[in-house]
């Protein structure tokens, strides 16, 4: 089973509903360190994120394929939106949506 972190995953607003639908399963990010571990969830506004894998990868690796993956126009697109903060390790994080478990049990209004 895996573990619920009370870590959040941000998305940017334009890809969350892509992430819940399961259209986008990977996340170039741009970090010091690992923010996120294989196997743990993460919290999203809805539902969490399950993290499959990350992986290291250099900037020449961010394709203009792998940013459409991740849910941008382009590799310009995509880094204008990872490249913030003191970050200049590339990691390529492949993730699975989880959506919200149902209340069962939880008795409703009459």
């Amino acid at each position: 089973m895996a573990e619920v972190r009370a870590l959040q995953v941000i998305f940017t607003k334009r890809l969350r509903a892509r992430v819940r639908h399961g259209e986008i399963t990977c996340s170039v990010r741009i970090w010091m360190r690992p923010h996120v571990k294989v196997g743990n969830r993460y919290r999203m506004e809805e539902g969490e994120v399950e993290v499959d894998s990350v992986l290291p990868i250099s900037f020449a690796d961010i394709t203009p394929e792998l940013a459409r993956a991740s849910g941008f126009k382009g590799v310009v697109d995509l880094l204008k939106v990872a490249k913030h903060g003191k970050g200049e390790n590339v990691y390529l994080v492949r993730f699975h949506y989880v959506p919200p478990r149902s209340k069962v049990g939880i008795p409703r209004g009459r």
